[in-house]
């Protein structure tokens, strides 16, 4: 499968936000917002998503023995299970189920041709089951109404929970309308969801097998557990007397007491239901006898026991378990975590990038949204994974959405990292081997390549100021940047600072003068109250983007820290390894991440405290290097580092005077936008109460992401997605008078579509305010 170019993505993404966009916006964060609400009434969250958790880890390490447990069960209650090695071996045992059974008994309906109705299911989605069974002969009918949609359109799913989300009711009216042609036209819901629940019934009733998949398997009792919100799935598995489940093999868990916790957070998570609508347990072959729809009126039951003339007693049941590549995924250490999956769709709703261009953008062969780097890499092969992997931007906000804990944009990380490794070197590789400073080898994407050096680029750029910004402004350098690394012209460049933080800090006196400043700030407050301030001492780290470009926020933060009383140090560090993961490029990442816990050490050691200005290098430290450095190398980094609007609440908490600060009148309103990654770590709390600590009234936006998210908004085939998603963040803060962003990428976003300065918190609050 050859990669799309950057001009045919950017063509297919435009489509998808013309085509689709609208529509998959309203579905998708309709449902996020819906889980927010949901999530938030839940006591007992985080213990039932750790639970949940546990469970699935301990099933996926005890995985084949309850392959054997399962196929134990199911016998003993009268079916049988089938391990099918991929997807080909398990369309041939299920076309052969049909078959034997029809010709066994003959066919259900009027005519010669064996039918299969079907309730939604991503596995047999992702082995062409419909395909397949179509091209021996037997005819097959989606039940879920989404999947019918895409049937009778021949469309493919957008969504792993809402397959038709991208088409509007107007346009399912439309459809129905040409292709049932009714004596009146279609226009309601209601009156769609009539006349499909009639039409689809029929079929159900002249069904030869029924086919469903599972969202759970109790592997010692051999039950299968069906959770809908349109109860078609129990339909499909009860009406006809043979029933087909087919699940990959992760859908196990050990016994009916694991079931609790899922059945509880799954809804919630995929939709913000407090539960579904249909939580259906069968332990097949059933013994709920069918109905005979010939005489709806007569009892199914005589005595307690089935009546002879309501269906078949002897009723077939065959549970087919799919490995097609995830016996392998459960081997790689990796990609395993993606096995704990539940498909609710949680990660896909609250995506920004998938918001805008739904599945048929963020997706693969099958699969949809953040998790579905994974699950293609896995099942289908890391160049269906590649197709969309770029468009992670590894803003975390699935992290808190996932009701398993899965860390997706790790896994997103290792895919990308994977699918660097596997290009092929090109010509002009030697002309960077050994010149740039990190650890990849050939083949990878120039355009990855430079944002993942971007600390070497900022450095010479800042070095030959201002003549570097002029130069990468002309139109011939923009052309070039676009023509070889992608970077869209249409994009305001960074602006270069030839001062960095770090030497304006050192010309200013350096540490010796910031103590000298934070003692007289001190004494300047009652003996009483500002001692506690006193007792610490602050690292400022220096961020690529602070330390070259941005640098009066790094100046904003000094001054802040020394009115309270703290000194500072502002030292030269390495890189945080921040921008290297963005690219995939991991084993650079490693070095960095190395060499900076090396150069903190000694602080850590002197009792210092490491204050961050950039959300995400903080969130590197505190989620990524636990994939690079040793465990007690992390934990050490994660106790002593703190976000600076985090680290001056603290301070203000234990006796900082934030008279000190730029102040406001008490209900000074401001709009906040938190970085996405800060809000993972919890850290927009702590920015909202410092504005409203010092006289501001902040108002926060409910955007999970800016859309520029680093070097993506840069990147040509993803401009108009990135500012899409941009729009939607600047329209709910654009009435404001002061908008403040905590993230690099945010500011610049919003400064862009706001035509305005656009500053992070601490330049407000720092003395003077962000205008000194």
């Amino acid at each position: 499968m050859a990669q799309r170019t950057r001009s045919q993505q950017a063509d297919r993404i435009r489509h998808l936000l013309e085509t689709e966009g609208e529509a998959i916006h309203a579905h998708a964060s309709a449902s996020n917002a819906r889980r927010y609400e949901t999530y938030g009434t839940t006591d007992d969250l985080e213990a039932l998503r750790t639970e949940a958790r546990t469970i699935k880890e301990d099933a996926i390490d005890r995985l084949p023995d309850l392959i054997e447990t399962v196929r134990a069960a199911v016998e003993e209650n009268g079916g049988t299970v089938y391990v099918a090695d991929d997807a080909a071996d398990a369309n041939a045992y299920v076309a052969d189920v049909v078959e034997s059974r029809t010709d066994a008994n003959g066919t259900t309906g009027d005519g010669d041709t064996p039918s299969v109705v079907k309730s939604k299911s991503m596995t047999t989605e992702e082995i062409d089951l419909n395909e397949g069974l179509e091209a021996e002969g037997i005819d097959v009918t989606e039940t879920d109404l989404g999947e019918w949609v895409l049937q009778v359109a021949d469309d493919t799913p957008s969504h792993i929970v809402g397959p038709a989300m991208h088409i509007s009711r107007p346009e399912i009216a439309e459809l129905f309308n040409e292709r049932f042609d009714p004596d009146e036209p279609f226009e309601t819901a209601e009156e769609l969801t009539r006349f499909a629940r009639d039409h689809l019934g029929e079929h159900i009733r002249a069904a030869d097998v029924g086919i469903t998949g599972a969202n759970f398997i109790v592997a010692d009792s051999g039950t299968i557990t069906l959770i809908t919100n349109e109860g078609n799935a129990r339909k499909c598995a009860v009406t006809p007397d043979t029933h087909v489940a087919i699940a990959g093999v992760e859908k196990l868990i050990p016994t009916l007491s694991d079931l609790e916790p899922f059945v509880d957070i799954i809804a919630k998570s995929a939709t913000g239901q407090p539960i579904s609508q249909y939580v259906t347990m069968l332990s097949p072959p059933t013994d709920s006898p069918t109905l005979d729809f010939d005489s709806p009126d007569e009892s199914i039951t005589a005595g307690g026991e089935p009546a002879d003339e309501t269906g078949n007693p002897d009723r077939d049941f065959h549970l087919v378990l799919l490995d097609n590549g995830r016996m392998d995924m459960r081997e790689d250490d990796q990609l395993r975590e993606t096995l704990y999956c539940i498909r609710c769709g949680a990660c896909s709703n609250s995506c920004a990038n998938f918001q805008s261009v739904g599945g048929h953008g963020f997706g693969g062969e099958t699969y949809s949204g953040g998790i579905a780097t994974g699950w293609e890499a896995g099942v289908h092969g890391q160049e269906s994974a590649a197709e969309f992997n770029d468009l992670c931007t590894g803003c975390s906000r699935c992290v808190d959405a996932c009701p398993v804990k899965i860390d997706i944009p790790w896994i997103n990380t290792v895919v990308r990292d994977r699918v660097n490794r596997s290009g092929e070197s090109e010509s002009y590789d030697f002309l960077v081997d050994g010149l740039t400073p990190d650890l990849e080898e050939g083949g990878l994407d120039p355009g990855k390549r430079f944002f993942g050096n971007i600390g070497t680029v900022a450095k010479a750029a800042s070095a030959t100021a201002p003549v570097s910004n002029w130069l990468a402004d002309a139109g011939p350098v923009r052309g070039l940047l676009e023509r070889t690394l992608g970077i869209d012209r249409r994009r305001d460049l960074p602006s270069f600072q030839r001062e960095s933080l770090v030497d304006w800090f050192e010309d200013r006196g350096g540490a010796d003068a910031s103590r000298r400043r934070a003692e007289r700030a001190a004494s300047r407050v009652d003996a009483g109250d500002g001692d506690t301030a006193l007792d610490r001492e602050v690292l400022l780290y220096p961020d690529v983007y602070t330390n070259y470009v941005d640098v009066d926020r790094g100046k904003a933060a000094v001054r802040t820290l020394e009115a309270l009383g703290v000194p500072v140090r502002v030292p030269d560090l390495p890189e945080s390894g921040r921008a290297a993961l963005s690219q995939g490029m991991i084993a650079t990442a490693d070095r960095q991440a190395s060499r900076l816990y090396a150069a903190l050490a000694e602080d850590l050691d002197a009792g210092r405290d490491v204050v961050v200005i950039e959300p995400s290098d903080l969130a590197a430290v505190h989620r990524e290097y636990e994939r690079l450095l040793p465990e007690g190398s992390v934990e050490r980094l994660r106790a002593n580092s703190y976000e600076i609007c985090e680290y001056v609440y603290g301070l203000l908490e234990n006796g900082a005077d934030p008279s000190a600060l730029s102040t406001g009148d008490g209900a000074e309103p401001v709009a906040y936008h938190s970085h996405c990654q800060q809000r993972t770590l919890d850290l927009e709390a702590p920015t909202v109460a410092v504005l409203e600590r010092c006289g501001y009234a902040p108002e926060t936006s409910s955007a999970e992401c800016c859309g520029m998210a680093g070097s993506f908004g840069y990147k040509r085939e993803y401009y108009e997605l990135s500012m899409d998603v941009g729009e939607r963040l600047a329209s709910e803060v654009e009435g404001a008078e002061t908008v403040v962003a905590s993230g690099t990428s945010c500011g610049d976003q919003l400064e862009t579509l706001l035509e305005r300065e656009v500053p992070h918190p601490i330049e407000l609050l720092a003395p003077g305010g962000y205008r000194a």
